[in-house]
């Protein structure tokens, strides 16, 4: 009985959600411009809609290496490169946890085998993480590079200077709106608590990404990950102006698994 009503409510909430999202995501007038990249966004093994706005971004920049890299990538079943995996891709995924190495290396036995996937456990840092891609045989360009680590994320991308992805996803803490300025203070063995005390603001992440050669081009509708390109190919292909105040999206912890969020006096002694 008890099963049946909590698979009832799961269909309830799951049918809110769908609605939700066909009024204020697709038939939302923000969200029609075509170069605006909402409009592209689907799941398959992403969280949300990452999985479309990352094919979209390839059919306007198109592919070189078709190489990927993807921490932390969780157990393999629900990351933003399992879906390029399915679409021929190759590369690398790390991340510290036991329980996914092992669920990884054995589901995923048959493409490490075939050299279509390598996997490193490890626990990533701004120290360590140019040996990783290194040991990891990642190329000097890969085509794309995921960062979700819930806490340095900010501080490790800053630390990648001998690598050049040509597209980027990274999380940010999407209660903090554009124009604030806030980054998580660099700490190696952070783990993340559930708090708002993680990442870094979209207005940070964007002004990173100029320092380092890319524009930012897009966030998710949930408010949780942003999309950045190199500048080199962005041209005309994405919504100007490649901005926070234009891109940014509220995190809507409603329509996530993760990220909801409780309050941490940290977030008061950020960098």
């Amino acid at each position: 009985m008890l099963g049946r009503v909590l698979h009832h409510l799961k269909n309830m909430r799951d049918v809110a959600i769908e609605e939700y999202l066909e009024r204020n995501l697709r038939q939302h007038p923000r969200y029609q411009d075509p170069l605006r990249l909402n409009g592209s966004e689907f799941q398959t093994f992403s969280q949300h809609g990452e999985d479309g706005i990352i094919e979209e971004i390839f059919n306007r920049i198109g592919t070189t290496n078709k190489r990927f890299v993807e921490f932390g990538c969780g157990n393999g079943l629900e990351n933003n490169s399992a879906l390029l995996l399915v679409n021929g891709w190759q590369g690398l995924w790390m991340d510290g946890s036991k329980e996914n190495a092992e669920l990884i290396q054995d589901k995923f036995a048959s493409l490490i085998s075939d050299g279509r996937l390598k996997f490193q456990r490890a626990f990533i840092n701004a120290e360590n993480v140019e040996s990783l891609f290194t040991e990891g045989g990642v190329p000097a360009e890969p085509d794309f590079l995921s960062i979700d680590l819930d806490g340095n994320d900010y501080w490790i991308w800053k630390a990648i200077k001998n690598f050049r992805p040509r597209a980027v996803c990274m999380e940010f803490n999407g209660i903090f709106r554009p124009p604030t300025r806030w980054i998580m203070k660099y700490n190696p063995n952070h783990i993340w608590n559930g708090s708002v005390y993680y990442n870094s603001s979209l207005k940070s992440l964007e002004l990173l990404g100029a320092q380092k050669g890319y524009k930012l081009v897009g966030c998710d509708y949930t408010g949780v990950n942003a999309f950045f390109v190199r500048e080199d190919l962005v041209k005309d292909k994405f919504l100007t102006p490649y901005s926070a105040e234009n891109h940014y999206e509220r995190n809507k912890a409603f329509l996530t698994k993760g990220h909801r969020h409780k309050p941490d006096f940290g977030a008061f002694t950020a960098e």
